[in-house]
């Protein structure tokens, strides 16, 4: 399936984390919390101003992206689990 976000919102798939800590302790599925970094899958064309000019997006997919830990829409594609997004709740792009 193929989704194509609206306006200034983005897809985002999350990257995996560690299954264990530095010092060589393995973290159980339940202690996991979820990451806050990802990977932009798509990005929508941008927001509208009041002027009716469209804004384009500082994001384009194939990004390595910080989002903050609760925001975001939770949805399933195929399976895996995404989430959807406001450019404005990006933190920062990894380079």
């Amino acid at each position: 399936m193929k989704i194509k976000p609206m306006n200034d919102r983005v897809l985002v798939l999350r990257t995996e984390q560690e299954q264990k800590t530095a010092g060589g302790i393995i973290i159980p599925d339940t202690a996991k919390e979820k990451p806050q970094e990802g990977k932009v899958i798509s990005a929508g064309p941008g927001k509208i101003d009041e002027h009716g000019k469209r804004i384009p997006l500082e994001v384009k997919a194939g990004d390595r992206v910080l989002f903050s830990k609760y925001s975001g829409t939770e949805i399933k594609i195929d399976g895996v689990e995404h989430l959807f997004m406001r450019e404005e709740d990006i933190l920062g792009v990894l380079e």
